[in-house]
């Protein structure tokens, strides 16, 4: 038995990825390890959103460099994902001990990939495609993380160019996959005893535009999953604002399983600012998609994302993103001190990049605001009767308790001896903290 051991940096869609190449593995004589010391396979899953994770990655394959060179002279190494992506054949010279860089195009050429390495070769995998591949289609099977939830991505890449992402040059073009292809996954993962479905894509609201040969949108694939049988849950993430159309959230309020919850990233409440990201709409258009969600679905939880310290943000200007947090009524936001990413428009600006002070400073006042709204929002369901899937089991100070999510997504603590991990509970909510609710489980 060959053990493999992959560390997995960054979005949802990098870990649906690590599924994936486990699956892979798996069909080549590898085992999951949890342990690195272990493994006759080393793979970093990489993430390029900010400097931070990039720095990471490469911490983490300079520590195995050093045992393959000190004591462990047969292991492999492999250098994944975004940042694969973006560096391709750079990573050899700062990484020599690498054996393969894959970029996010051709995750399925791993198999390929492995027998060449076998026989001595250093190889880089990092040409695009407007297309996508998929898993099912080479019959091998994903290995998913146990639990409750299974994530499957239905879209790959983005169109947007926002000047601060480099997501389009890491993951590509937009490309959707075949609603066939999703709905045989959602399949195999409800019979494998998922009660959530989680669809995945950088702009998961513009499935099915690239399609030539049908109109089938993410609305019409929301319709087609409803429709399976059993008690099941589906969410989809992330949404781009203008691509939420009327009929998305009128087949979201409609269909029983899919979930009040929309992530909606605004990135900057000043409408300046907004424009120099080049996202498509201003401070006012997303006022009307927000107020529309919030008018046609009752109890929906919006998400969304910022960036603090955007190149040339004025103090006005990070005021205003202050303000829209609390005008929008939004339940949670991840927030982000900006950091500069080759190849994008706004890497180049260095004349108009906020002092590093500046930047975390209002990168903190930016935190204090999303603790004040997520408390607010987590009050509005004090004494509310809710429905929770439980998703974990656990012991803390001397206490059992079940944690799970709503169906809008807030995360309940409830005491309980009995480990109901998978089960759907009704729980009337007796406190509310900042990051979750406190609930007591109702008698039957």
């Amino acid at each position: 038995m060959k053990y493999v051991y992959i560390d997995t940096m960054g979005c949802q869609m990098n870990k649906s990825d690590t599924e994936r190449m486990l699956g892979m593995l798996l069909n080549f004589g590898y085992e999951e390890t949890k342990s690195p010391q272990k493994a006759d396979l080393l793979i970093v899953n990489t993430c390029s959103i900010r400097q931070l994770s990039e720095d990471k990655a490469f911490s983490a394959v300079g520590t195995w460099g050093k045992w393959k060179k000190e004591y462990k002279k047969n292991i492999k190494i492999g250098f994944c994902g975004c940042v694969a992506q973006q560096k391709a054949e750079e990573i050899f010279k700062r990484a020599p001990y690498v054996d393969f860089v894959l970029g996010t195009h051709k995750i399925y050429s791993l198999p390929e990939i492995l027998e060449r390495i076998n026989n001595g070769e250093k190889v880089c995998e990092c040409t695009e495609t407007n297309k996508t591949e998929d898993i099912t289609a080479k019959n091998y099977k994903i290995n998913r993380v146990k639990g409750v939830n299974a994530w499957i991505p239905i879209s790959e890449g983005c169109n947007n160019f926002c000047t601060y992402c480099i997501v389009p040059y890491t993951r590509g073009r937009e490309r959707s996959r075949l609603p066939e292809i999703i709905i045989h996954e959602a399949k195999e993962a409800l019979s494998s005893g998922y009660k959530e479905i989680t669809l995945l894509g950088q702009n998961v609201d513009s499935y099915g535009k690239d399609f030539k040969d049908r109109n089938y949108r993410l609305a019409d694939l929301l319709k087609e999953l409803n429709g399976l049988s059993g008690k099941f849950r589906i969410r989809f993430v992330t949404s781009y604002p203008t691509d939420i159309t009327d009929d998305l959230i009128k087949t979201a309020l409609e269909l029983d399983k899919v979930c009040e919850y929309f992530h909606i990233p605004m990135q900057s409440g000043n409408s300046e600012v907004l424009k120099a990201m080049n996202r498509r709409y201003d401070r006012e258009t997303y006022s009307k998609i927000i107020n529309k969600v919030r008018s046609m679905i009752p109890d929906v939880t919006i998400t969304s994302d910022f960036i603090a310290g955007f190149p040339g943000e004025t103090e006005e200007q990070f005021v205003d993103t202050l303000t829209a947090i609390d005008e929008f009524e939004l339940d949670y936001c991840n927030v982000a001190a900006y950091s500069p990413r080759e190849k994008t428009v706004a890497a180049k600006w260095t004349d108009k990049f906020v002092p590093e002070n500046i930047k975390n400073e209002r990168f903190q006042r930016l935190n204090k605001k999303i603790q004040e709204n997520c408390l607010k929002s987590n009050k509005k369901y004090l004494n509310r009767e809710m429905e929770v899937l439980i998703e974990s089991f656990y012991e803390h100070k001397g206490k059992k308790i079940n944690s799970g999510k709503t169906r809008n997504f807030k995360t309940v603590h409830i005491p309980c001896h009995e480990d109901l991990t998978g089960k759907f509970v009704n729980v009337k909510i007796t406190d509310a903290k900042t990051w979750y609710l406190k609930g007591e489980l109702k008698e039957k």
